[in-house]
């Protein structure tokens, strides 16, 4: 039996996806099959630009993968370089003043804490945000796995070394300095998979797509200073209330973010299906797609919010032993168990949107809410 039909065929499917994106990044329609993966016999070059055949016989076609050219792939590490540089100056030099404008005023004797612990977060923002980036580029090639070994050897690292430093070595907020090893640790995994595949270096300047980045980009800011300014407020009113009210909420904004961050995961797949969708100008599988999403959202809220709800109830001792802050929390647990449903639907939208490149809507609809929520604050 030859197999030689047989492995043309698995060179055809490994290609497909490098079309896809190639149509992805020129915002072209992906062209009809024949066209997009001819593979003639004898041919030394095949038509994904990580693929060239370097044997072709009866029996084997060989082949070896090389690094794709994916320019908005540099663009993103450039614009994350330069807005991690401007964040680190930002918050070495200003952490008094921002602390202030929080509540932490002089004689607050959070102030020494709080200032200490931006100063060594702010160090870490340059591999925070280029981690981020470079998670972006691997939800492109539908690549979740190597995000998820670098995040989780980042965190693994994060949870030993936290209670060592902070605890036993008595180094306080202090510490946290790990964290700046669990964050530079992330970014150096996922650069050093992330030149394995794609040549970081552009062909030339006029390829990095400066002009689209930055409309994209200025739309996603403008939706992500609406979400965290939300944030920002409350977090400074629980400020201003004293160290027990603070401790509470900051228990409860944990417990919030990350149930609320599961979520997200849906949304990452949502992204890359029903953009992959939309560049085959099939819409009726980004409409099921966005349907399937939209219900299993759904039923991940409702669980979230009973699993928060039992969790914080019964577990609040996990984070605290002080019986004021356990109170607090308790009156917090409705709020927090009863959001839960409308936060994965939130994400889930969020995802839909990004997949179909809608950023200005996802944008002035955070934008709107927020307005709202200033209000009631």
């Amino acid at each position: 039996m030859k197999k030689t039909p047989m492995i043309k065929e698995e060179t055809r499917e490994l290609m497909k996806d490098d079309v896809k994106l190639e149509n992805l990044e020129n915002g072209s329609k992906i062209p009809d099959e024949k066209k997009e993966l001819a593979l003639e016999d004898g041919s030394k070059t095949s038509p994904g630009r990580h693929l060239i055949v370097t044997e072709t016989t009866p029996k084997m076609l060989k082949y070896k993968r090389v690094k794709r050219n994916i320019p908005s792939a540099s663009t993103a590490l450039l614009f994350g370089a330069v807005l991690a540089l401007l964040e680190t100056v930002l918050l070495v030099f200003l952490a008094e003043p921002l602390l202030s404008l929080m509540g932490v005023r002089h004689g607050n004797k959070m102030l020494l804490p709080a200032h200490k612990y931006l100063t060594l977060r702010a160090l870490g923002a340059p591999a925070v945000l280029l981690s981020l980036a470079m998670q972006g580029v691997f939800r492109g090639f539908k690549d979740t796995k190597t995000p998820l070994y670098a995040t989780v050897a980042g965190d693994l690292a994060n949870i030993i070394l936290d209670p060592i430093l902070i605890f036993v070595c008595k180094l306080g907020v202090s510490g946290a300095l790990v964290l700046l090893l669990h964050t530079y640790l992330i970014s150096i995994i996922l650069l050093v998979k992330l030149m394995q595949q794609v040549d970081l270096l552009p062909p030339s300047m006029k390829a990095l797509q400066f002009s689209r980045f930055l409309k994209n980009g200025f739309l996603l800011l403008l939706k992500v200073l609406a979400a965290t300014s939300c944030v920002t407020l409350a977090a400074s009113l629980a400020t201003r209330l004293g160290p027990t009210p603070m401790a509470a909420f900051q228990v409860c904004l944990q417990v919030w973010l990350t149930s609320s961050l599961l979520a997200d995961g849906l949304a990452v797949v949502g992204q890359a299906i029903i953009a992959t969708s939309f560049a085959e100008k099939n819409f009726e599988k980004a409409t099921a797609a966005a349907t399937r999403l939209l219900q299993m959202g759904c039923v991940m809220g409702l669980g979230l919010a009973l699993l928060v709800g039992l969790g914080l109830q019964f577990g609040s001792g996990v984070f605290t032993k002080d019986t004021n802050v356990k109170h607090i929390i308790t009156i917090g647990i409705p709020f927090v168990a009863g959001t839960q449903p409308i936060n994965s639907i939130a994400f889930i939208f969020d995802g839909v949107n990004f997949g179909a490149s809608d950023f200005a809507y996802s944008a002035y609809s955070m934008d709107g809410n927020r307005n709202g929520s200033m209000v009631v604050f």
